[in-house]
């Protein structure tokens, strides 16, 4: 039976508060229970069990850092629309470790929880939404959001993890990264098409 004034929504956003100080991969159903001051059985009542409330906990992030990129990112274009994307999800990052590797983890999520949760979603339509003032079509455009996607995560990743020991500042690489991802968007290669007219390409 489901203890009087514990929710779904608690336990997840306990397990996340959890995930920020000790780590995602530190997360337990024993831990969680702690937390809150219950026995682990109660959790069950709300959660399926431990990869349902990473799946959860993915989830939330997805829509907390959703949330923080849209409002950085309303009335602005092109560059500067980017660096507010960027920096909004470098600082949420920085804000929330635990609940980041959630989003970015190999984690199987109910598909009816993923159905109706608007972070992963909106965080697509606000990459792509965003990357359209560079005037790229597809598949440059896909190609693009990966780019964006892949230094953005990289980095962060990178820093989260201390690999950035250099005495220069990880904030003016950051600031010169940003600029030179403006710069490639702005001067996107154009695509490599095959004549049909020629052999194989060997490359």
């Amino acid at each position: 039976m489901a203890r009087a004034g514990l929710t779904a929504d608690r336990v997840v956003l306990a397990a996340a508060e959890l995930a920020d100080e000790v780590g995602l991969e530190n997360v337990t159903m024993s831990a969680v229970a702690r937390r809150l001051g219950v026995k682990d059985a109660s959790l069950y009542a709300h959660v399926r069990g431990l990869e349902d409330l990473r799946g959860r906990i993915a989830l939330l992030a997805a829509d907390e850092k959703t949330i923080r990129i849209a409002e950085a990112t309303a009335g602005r274009a092109g560059k500067d629309a980017l660096v507010a994307f960027a920096n909004a999800w470098r600082e949420y990052a920085h804000a929330h470790p635990g609940r980041y590797t959630a989003t970015q983890a190999p984690i199987r999520i109910d598909p009816e929880l993923a159905a109706q949760a608007p972070g992963p979603r909106r965080a697509i339509e606000l990459t792509y939404s965003m990357l359209r003032a560079y005037a790229l079509t597809e598949p440059d455009l896909t190609d693009a959001v990966r780019l964006v996607r892949s230094t953005l995560h990289g980095f962060v990743s990178i820093e989260a993890a201390g690999g950035f020991t250099h005495a220069r500042p990880a904030r003016s690489s950051w600031v010169r990264c940003l600029d030179a991802l403006h710069t490639l968007l702005e001067n996107w290669p154009a695509s490599r098409r095959k004549d049909p007219a020629r052999a194989e390409d060997p490359s």
